[in-house]
């Protein structure tokens, strides 16, 4: 059987996941490449399109070799991109107002005390991402999910998870939560940032959920 690892940090332990059979033969040669490299990335678009968003968000052509830059799209690493300041909202898309910079901001602050989860948001318009600067800015861990909002390849919602979080919460969690509020309909009707605020909250109350057999079951 086929797999795909998801995805960003290093030298943290990988979960399999199996892939329909359309795309193993894709995945064969992205998860060699890519395990070493991060961790779990919750994919809701085709292998080919995955591996340029991937490039795009967090530069994984150069642990693909050349595979990340399909169709001719390079890795990316734009640490100019980053804010001066430190946050944990980075919109380089202009997708949110300040107010709902700010208020999302908020709901991570919170969620991470209460919690100890990291959630950190990083809006994009492939290329104009930070890419792989993100990694060590966020010092992404076992414990970090980074939510990617990227229109680019139709669902706009795209998850990284680590390790720890990964042993908590269902993976179905993921894709239906993509599958409810970064569908192409949900995010052109409302816009991208309805769809960026309905999953904070989403995942918000999902991470706050007793951990057991039914935690995340429903996506509200």
């Amino acid at each position: 059987m086929a797999y795909l690892l998801q995805h960003p940090s290093s030298s943290l332990a990988f979960r399999q996941i199996p892939l329909p059979v359309s795309a193993k033969s894709a995945a064969a040669s992205l998860s060699c490449n890519i395990k070493h490299q991060f961790p779990r990335w919750v994919p809701r678009i085709p292998p080919k399109s995955l591996n340029i968003l991937l490039s795009g968000s967090l530069a994984l052509s150069l642990s693909l070799t050349g595979v990340g830059s399909a169709e001719g799209k390079a890795g990316v690493n734009k640490p100019e991109l980053l804010p001066k300041v430190f946050t944990t909202v980075i919109d380089a898309a202009g997708f949110l107002s300040e107010g709902q910079k700010n208020r999302i901001a908020l709901e991570i602050d919170a969620l991470e005390k209460d919690t100890g989860y990291k959630l950190r948001v990083l809006a994009q318009n492939y290329p104009d991402t930070p890419g792989l600067a993100i990694k060590d800015y966020w010092k992404v861990d076992d414990n970090t999910i980074v939510f990617v909002a990227d229109p680019t390849f139709g669902n706009i919602l795209n998850f990284n998870v680590g390790a720890s979080v990964d042993l908590d919460i269902p993976r179905s969690f993921w894709s239906r939560l993509a599958g409810k509020y970064g569908n192409i309909f949900y995010w052109r009707e409302k816009g991208e940032d309805a769809s960026i605020d309905a999953a904070v909250v989403a995942i918000s109350t999902c991470l706050r959920e007793p951990v057991g057999a039914n935690n995340c079951s429903e996506v509200k």
